[in-house]
């Protein structure tokens, strides 16, 4: 069991331990869940879809669509 301290603003920090053991990294998304008196956690598993666009992308699309991407999940 770890323990963290909420913050000011009601944040806090997953443990490494957690994060590693569940993969967790910047950008994921989380559930939360109230069973009683407890906060259940949970990472959502996320299907990136996938096109075939019947050409190859260049490595200038490709870095445009990364950076795209970016961005929106900084919002």
């Amino acid at each position: 069991m770890e323990r963290v301290k909420v913050t000011r603003n009601y944040q806090v920090t997953i443990p490494a331990s957690i994060r590693n053991r569940l993969g967790i990294h910047e950008g994921d998304i989380l559930e939360f869940y109230v069973e009683e008196d407890e906060i259940i956690i949970k990472k959502v598993s996320t299907v990136r879809p996938r096109i075939k666009l019947g050409r190859k992308l260049t490595i200038e699309e490709i870095e445009r669509d990364i950076e795209r991407g970016l961005n929106e999940s900084s919002h």
